[in-house]
């Protein structure tokens, strides 16, 4: 809230939410020197004098690293500077053994960008510092007490996308962020696994009182790891804001901790202002000027990205809004969904309402490309169902088979005898459910209609599922003479 500012009775607050998002890029090497890139490698093995910040060694740019920030920058609609530089972002601690950060400051590599609703403020390229690992409970890690570094981490190329405050509630920013996770994925610059660090997110929030355009003081949430805490992270910040404002207390502009465990929050440090960091050009890296080669290679590498492809899915193939995006957001889910419906031409709505409810839950967050169920066998299950080959209920069950022990949907429905009832078995289970049940049949002659689901469920019962409940309804209805 600004300075000095009170609470409006009845009124509540805004909250007004910025993120900055840091992308580790997919490169071989480092940003700036030919170390490879590694992940839970042993500590301190993949450095070397320059990530090291030794004396009289200099730092060269990667030339992929900056064809995937030239990437991210197009597909987020910015405008790429004709010329950027590097700067030497100036602080101390233990994870920076240069005792600066090679960053971009006043002229990033792009800006003025848009995803969704949300405007994007700034995107540019910098190195990762290494990484604390802290004592646990034993207070010694690899046999020393306290804390050690690793190195390793040092010198990654990022990406850093910093948003305006355009986004109000904790929800929004963390559909927002699945959206990028899934934008970045879809490029390929990043394998984006927030578990592991690749993705990672800064909350800057703030509160104001509705209907007012003044931004109130911001407190930063350090690097959330997952979308569900930085969701909480948010909601736990927003009502701290509002508990000292309505206590007549003032923000304080600072760095803070969300523990996802105990939901505290807890104060890192201060904020720093740009000017703390003594900002100036990297004398040791040449301006980054993207030639017209450079420019046109990015732009031929953006694929389909997923909010064109969530408008396509509802504009060609009139899926509802959820569906889509659940489509489009989750990259090889969508591949999955389209290529069944190149197989076999089954109804849009129908396998995707096949994919997202019934071989979502079976796969949960595994690839559907590395599972068991191809995609041309779950299009002709669907086609079962539509052209009254099989139940739903049974096409359930042969769909729980292929998804554990693969196979093709008319091999299974033979085996397993799930093809679907009809003609002279069914009227003969359909006489069978009305005669033993002479209580439901009186109900429904003296108006009480939903007592026939007594009658239907012992048809299904009886024919294990391999029923159509409308036709079963039908028939049970010609033969009351209703």
């Amino acid at each position: 809230m600004p300075e000095g500012s009170t609470t409006v009775p009845g009124r509540g607050y805004e909250p007004v939410i910025g993120l900055e998002i840091h992308v580790q890029l997919s490169t071989r090497t480092k940003m700036f020197c030919s170390c490879a890139l590694s992940f839970g490698e042993q500590p301190n093995t993949r450095t070397c004098p320059i990530c090291l910040g030794h004396p009289g060694t200099l730092p060269v740019a990667n030339a992929e690293a900056v064809h995937f920030g030239l990437m991210i920058g197009l597909a987020l609609g910015c405008e790429i500077a004709p010329r950027s530089i590097f700067h030497r972002k100036n602080y101390f601690y233990p994870d920076l053994p240069k005792g600066y950060q090679i960053s971009q400051y006043d002229i990033p590599l792009a800006r003025d960008g848009r995803l969704g609703d949300v405007r994007i403020h700034r995107v540019h390229l910098e190195e990762d510092a290494a990484k604390l690992v802290h004592a646990g409970a034993s207070g010694r890690i690899h046999g020393a007490a306290g804390s050690v570094v690793d190195f390793n981490r040092g010198g990654t190329p990022l990406v850093e996308i910093v948003t305006e405050p355009d986004i109000h509630s904790a929800g929004e920013a963390g559909e927002w962020l699945r959206l990028l996770r899934a934008t970045l994925k879809r490029l390929g610059v990043s394998d984006v696994n927030m578990a592991e660090g690749s993705l990672r997110c800064d909350a800057n929030v703030s509160i104001r009182p509705p209907g007012t355009a003044t931004l109130g003081t911001k407190a930063e949430l350090k690097n959330m790891n997952s979308f569900r805490f930085l969701e909480q992270g948010i909601d736990a910040e927003v009502a701290r804001q509002e508990r000292l404002v309505r206590a007549g207390e003032e923000v304080v502009q600072e760095t803070l901790h969300y523990d996802p465990v105990s939901g505290d929050i807890s104060s890192l440090r201060s904020k720093e202002e740009a000017h703390d960091y003594r900002y100036f050009p990297e004398p040791d890296l040449v301006p980054l000027v993207p030639s017209d080669a450079m420019l046109e290679r990015a732009r031929a590498a953006l694929p389909e990205l997923p909010a064109e492809r969530a408008e396509r899915f509802e504009r060609d193939l009139a899926l509802a809004p959820a569906t889509a995006r659940l489509l489009a957001f989750r990259g090889e889910l969508g591949d999955f969904y389209e290529q069944a419906l190149a197989a076999d031409s089954p109804d849009p709505r129908e396998l995707a309402s096949w994919v997202t409810t019934e071989l979502v839950p079976r796969l949960g967050d595994a690839d559907p490309a590395e599972s068991k169920v191809a995609p041309d066998g779950l299009a002709r299950l669907v086609g079962m169902v539509s052209a009254r080959d099989v139940s739903r209920s049974a096409a359930k069950e042969v769909l729980g088979v292929m998804a554990s022990e693969g196979g093709d949907p008319q091999a299974i429905v033979a085996e397993r005898g799930l093809a679907l009832a009809g003609g002279g078995e069914l009227e003969a289970v359909v006489e069978r459910a009305i005669s033993a049940n002479p209580a439901a049949v009186e109900q429904i002659r003296g108006g009480k209609q939903q007592a026939i689901g007594a009658i239907v469920g012992a048809v299904m019962r009886e024919t294990k599922g391999r029923a159509d409940g409308g036709a079963v309804q039908a028939m049970i209805r010609e033969r009351l003479k209703l």
